[in-house]
């Protein structure tokens, strides 16, 4: 007889936030990823390679690139599930055995995470068909000279124009998907809910705590950036890092109804 379904989960209340909290949150991702470093850098460590491949190969080869940069989304989401519940494990006092962690991550392919990896892409998919219309638009022929050799092109005033249009689209754009997805992974690890309530209430909890939601952001943003400076290696204690403060963050901001 097939495995029965397991009853949903109801879903969590919002709290609020403080600035203060963020701070929190990082001790104790930091706390985390000293307490089981191995953790860290496992799925840390496949964060950064990825993005290590993706700029190797996109010296030359932009199939690769394409290849690579559409499935790494779908892959991605296991890889921060693993420190989600490492992170479970220290709070609840459980164990770390390899087997047992990896085996959580294993069990996700059948539930909702793999969902909230094709919405990803999708949004991947998107963006990258938005960026190009938006180069177009306001390139208009010069779009067909060789961009790589050709960079006078972006200092005339189409070319500044375009690119601070750019970069304000992409900042949205980049800021809804962070609001979709922030809390709504851990979530979806912890809990039996379906990846489109999992995302909205996500996003409402952004908007309710959206000044500290923004500074977070800025957070990630800046510390991935420092990451990336030295070939990427950065990224193999601030990735884990923030993986775990990251599930402290969804504690605070969403707790269960009494």
């Amino acid at each position: 007889m097939a495995e029965e379904m397991a009853a949903a989960s109801p879903l969590p209340e919002i709290g609020r936030l403080t600035l203060s909290e963020l701070l929190v949150v990082l001790e104790r991702g930091w706390q985390d990823f000293r307490t089981a470093p191995g953790y860290g850098l496992f799925f840390g460590g496949f964060y950064a390679l990825a993005g290590l491949v993706l700029v190797m190969l996109g010296a030359g080869n932009w199939t690769w690139t394409l290849m690579l940069s559409l499935g790494f989304p779908l892959v991605a989401p296991f890889a921060a599930v693993g420190l989600y519940e490492v992170s479970r494990r220290l709070e609840d006092g459980e164990g770390l055995e390899l087997r047992a962690v990896l085996g959580v991550v294993m069990r996700e392919k059948d539930r909702q995470i793999p969902w909230a990896g094709a919405i990803i892409v999708i949004y991947f998919l998107f963006w990258s068909f938005l960026a190009h219309m938006l180069f177009a638009l306001f390139m208009g022929p010069s779009a067909l000279i060789n961009v790589s050799t050709s960079w006078e092109m972006f200092l005339t005033p189409k070319g500044l124009t375009m690119i601070a249009v750019e970069l304000a689209v992409g900042g949205v754009a980049a800021f809804v998907l962070f609001a979709l997805t922030v809390v709504s992974l851990p979530l979806l690890l912890e809990k039996e809910v379906d990846f489109v309530s999992a995302m909205l209430l996500s996003f409402r909890a952004t908007v309710a705590n959206l000044w500290v939601m923004l500074v977070w952001a800025a957070i990630i943003a800046a510390l991935l950036f420092l990451g990336m400076l030295p070939w990427f290696l950065g990224l193999f204690v601030v990735l884990p890092v923030l993986g775990h403060a990251t599930w402290h963050l969804y504690r605070r901001v969403l707790y269960d109804p009494v």
